[in-house]
């Protein structure tokens, strides 16, 4: 990949990212985590996950919720840098992954569905992340997981699509989901 792109992807990573908290100090932002929390409870009921990927929201990301499905955290490490899963009970986790992220201390284990926090998206089903690499990584290694996108529809953008991208079965907005073909 050029300099060129990698600041083009950094440039918009940045723009979303001020964009979203901005929009999470507004009125708007609550009536819009209520409109993803309504439509995500029946595609996941609909999908029926065994064990349920969700993430510790960061400020201005969808905040999952109690969900009624097993559930598992992400741990990430940095050295060599890899992401996994450990069950999580629900309670408030007590330990952080190595990028000061709260995690939890269960056992490892690979869910069947799994949410995934959007700093940005495409209608083809990429997604711009923070630029780890983690959540990449580890859906490589996983690719018959279901993914579930979620992002605000402020979000959607347009940018390169690179090697280690991969495409999600879903996104899911406050305004809509979207299947990509």
């Amino acid at each position: 990949m050029t300099a060129a792109a990698l600041s083009d992807r950094a440039d918009l990573r940045r723009s979303l990212l001020a964009a979203r908290r901005a929009f999470a100090d507004t009125a708007v932002f609550q009536a819009a985590q209520h409109a993803v929390r309504e439509a995500l409870a029946p595609l996941l009921a609909q999908l029926e996950p065994e064990l349920l990927g969700v993430y510790w929201p960061l400020p201005g990301e969808f905040d999952v919720g109690v969900q009624p499905w097993p559930r598992a955290l992400p741990f990430a490490r940095r050295d060599p840098a890899e992401m996994l899963f450990r069950r999580w009970d629900g309670s408030v986790p007590t330990v952080q992954d190595e990028c000061g992220i709260a995690a939890s201390s269960g056992a490892v284990a690979v869910p069947d569905v799994v949410l995934v926090p959007c700093v940005g998206f495409t209608r083809e089903g990429f997604r711009l992340g923070y630029g780890g690499g983690y959540f990449d990584r580890w859906l490589a290694a996983h690719p018959g997981v279901t993914t579930v996108g979620l992002a605000w529809s402020a979000a959607e953008a347009s940018f390169p699509v690179e090697a280690h991208d991969r495409a999600l079965t879903v996104i899911l907005t406050e305004r809509e989901l979207i299947t990509p073909d």
